[in-house]
């Protein structure tokens, strides 16, 4: 009996993520008119952040990851041409199969994840060979958070939490799977690989040197990777300041844009373009909130948002908001997380108890996904 209960609680905690998903790709089809398979694996991106979200609780996860499907920058991906080769739904069915074998006979469900994501990859690449793939990237930055997240929480709780418990062998593998399948992609990845290492730093766990010596190596692949691909002499020694009054768009760094104060403004106008002034406002308090309660989940995470937002700054690409995607998942945790905080005061509130404090929180949070699609109906 007590199996089938934990089997019926894990189903549960697994079960927002596909629901969030299906959702997602539902409204990406029939709405965005997006094509079959690139609908798959954005719905899968969204599957890997409510898993993220999902120790906030299960509508909260469900809605700030729709949150982030709805959201400009992510919704800009939708649509498109006709489905490649069809062998790519059997890539993702390949992936999947591996993955639930790895986990019923090994019980590494951790390694099976990575593992999962090298086989789609591999065959992704084989069938399509597209370099800098920006959906790879996306799905690749979700479950990379996934295991980060999951791993921080497990190693670093609350005082009042379960005691510390080191990463196992199967997280820390699996990230290091999919950093290189990132960085092989696309050398931007790479820098998300400096919040990896502090995390996996601060859990207190004990790491083979030939991990970082592996991870030393990505690192020196993805930042030779963005020394060739964005960044070129013609424009180095350009003003950042010329040549964002001049609206110039080219794909490459000039690097001293981060000290021009337009161009903090204009990331700032971004992210609140992105999720509402209000949503912004309020994942800053969920970053605050995370830095109280959780220090090293919201030192890593407030690391991985400084390396992007620095990008932001210096990078004058057309691209630069799906570039920038890692930046909004972040935003939309810390966003989730004030949520969830709030309600969490809420029900400490004697008077409110019987209002049920979480349900009204959720309600309130399903105004800012609703708001989004809404304007995605409207404008479109």
């Amino acid at each position: 009996m007590s199996l089938l209960r934990a089997r019926r609680d894990q189903l549960l905690y697994w079960l927002p993520g596909p629901i969030a998903g299906l959702a997602a790709w539902l409204i990406f089809i029939m709405v965005g008119d997006t094509p079959l398979i690139r609908a798959s694996g954005l719905a899968l991106v969204i599957v890997g952040v409510t898993l993220t979200l999902r120790h906030m609780g299960a509508l909260l996860a469900i809605i700030g990851a729709l949150a982030l499907a709805f959201s400009p920058a992510f919704w800009s991906q939708t649509g498109g041409p006709s489905d490649g080769p069809a062998i790519i739904i059997i890539a993702a069915v390949t992936a999947f199969v591996t993955a639930i074998a790895i986990t019923e006979l090994g019980k590494r469900p951790y390694l099976a994840l990575g593992l999962g994501m090298a086989v789609f990859t591999i065959i992704f690449f084989s069938q399509v060979s597209t370099p800098r793939s920006l959906r790879l990237t996306g799905l690749l930055t979700a479950w990379l958070l996934f295991l980060l997240v999951d791993a921080l929480r497990a190693s670093n709780p609350r005082p009042d939490e379960h005691p510390p418990l080191a990463i196992s062998a199967g997280q820390y593998t699996a990230m290091l799977v999919i950093l290189m399948l990132g960085v092989l992609n696309d050398p931007l990845f790479v820098l998300l690989l400096p919040g990896v290492a502090l995390g996996l730093w601060l859990s207190n766990t004990p790491i083979p040197r030939l991990y970082w010596l592996a991870l030393a190596g990505i690192a020196v692949l993805g930042t030779r990777g963005i020394a060739q691909t964005y960044i070129s002499e013609t424009w180095w020694n350009v003003s950042a300041l010329d040549a964002h009054q001049a609206n110039l768009q080219v794909r490459y760094i000039i690097p001293d844009g981060w000290r021009e104060g337009i161009r903090w403004v204009g990331l700032i106008e971004l992210i609140v373009q992105q999720f509402t002034l209000i949503g912004a406002a309020f994942s800053v308090l969920g970053l605050a909130r995370m830095a109280r309660w959780h220090p090293v989940l919201g030192t890593v995470l407030m690391a991985l948002y400084a390396f992007y937002a620095f990008f932001g700054l210096v990078y004058f690409g057309r691209d630069r908001e799906i570039l920038l995607v890692p930046l909004f998942i972040i935003q939309i945790i810390w966003l989730t997380y004030a949520a969830h905080v709030f309600a969490a005061w809420l029900e400490k509130v004697p008077q409110l108890r019987t209002i049920r404090p979480r349900w009204l929180v959720n309600g309130m949070y399903l105004v800012l996904p609703a708001y989004l699609l809404l304007s995605i109906a409207t404008s479109g």
